[in-house]
Parts: structure tokens; sequence; C-alpha cells
């Protein structure tokens, strides 16, 4: 069975706001390295035309290997998107879905394959208020912005979470890896 992933970086005081935080070579390897490990990732709208930014960096490349190679790995993977107001997609390995269907996810993990991640903050909060992520992979950057949009915002159950292990970077970035432990995951 596959793992539903919530992976998001975010600032120290619970921000999701990527104008606010860096990515070096380092995160970028790392994030290569899981969507190179992803059956597949999703994302809400506004994240994915965000990550469209990705197809620039793929058609000219930066020279810069990390960024390349986080590049191309984005391009390749699966992606779903859920939106209302998008009428297509047409980056390559992309599916547009309308609406979140809770049995078509708990069918999807069911399948054998890799993983699959939500890198998106309106996802991850959706699938976690309906019981479907295992795992949280949290990015902490060391930054503090005083606003934003909260990850956890609109999370309607508390959930309880057990530390896993966590991953320090040089830049001073910690992932914290957490999974579910009040049965706020749905297998």
């Amino acid at each position: 069975m596959r793992k539903l992933i919530a992976a998001m970086n975010m600032t120290l005081d619970g921000f999701c706001d990527h104008t606010a935080m860096g990515a070096d070579d380092e995160i970028h390897q790392h994030y290569c390295e899981l969507l190179l490990d992803a059956g597949a990732v999703i994302y809400g709208r506004t994240t994915f035309q965000l990550m469209e930014y990705w197809r620039t960096v793929v058609e000219n490349p930066t020279g810069n290997k990390a960024t390349d190679d986080f590049a191309a790995a984005i391009d390749d993977v699966q992606k779903i998107v859920y939106s209302r107001t998008l009428e297509s997609v047409d980056w390559k390995n992309t599916e547009l879905k309308r609406e979140i269907d809770k049995e078509e996810l708990l069918d999807l993990k069911q399948q054998a394959g890799k993983d699959i991640f939500v890198g998106s903050p309106s996802m991850i909060v959706q699938l976690a208020n309906l019981g479907l992520v295992d795992e949280y992979q949290l990015g902490i950057q060391p930054t503090i912005v005083g606003s934003g949009l909260p990850l956890f915002k609109n999370i309607t159950d508390r959930i309880d979470l057990k530390l896993l292990t966590t991953k320090t970077f040089g830049s001073g970035v910690v992932i914290h890896y957490y999974e579910p432990t009040n049965g706020h995951s749905e297998k």
C-alpha cells in the first residue's frame, strides 16, 4: 500500500510563503529526490500554477545542477490537480480533477507503486481533514514572517503526531517527519 505524504515548507512561525523562504542546492536536491521517489504529487490550483514555473527551467536550464535536476523531476512526475476553475491543463503527466473523492483516493493508496505526495497547503488541509494523510514531512525554514497563509488554518479536528525523525540542512532548515497517532489516517 502506498502512503499519502504531506510535504511542505513553512516558516518557523507556521506560514507558507515561498517568497519568504529560500531554497539552496541542498534543499533542491532533497526535493528532487523526493519527486524521483514519488508515484504522484497532488496540488491545488494555486500551487500548481506556481509550480508551472519549473517548465521554463526545463526549457531553458539555468546551468545549476540542483535547480535543473529539480525542474526535470517535477516535469516528469505524475501530477494530480484539483481545481473547479481551471478549464484545462497542458503540462505533461498532469490530470485535472474537479472534486475530491475520498473513496477514489483510498483506492489510489491501495494500488501498487510509489508513495503519493501532497504539496499544496489547501490540499494538505483538505486531505488531513478526511483522515487520508499517513505522514507529514514539514520543512521548517529558519525565518519568521509574522503573517501570511498558515498551513493548518482550517483543520477541523485535532491531529496528534509522533515524531519519526528529522533531517537538518546546512541552511538551518529542519525537516520533521511525523505520523498521525490518533487514528486520523485511513489506510
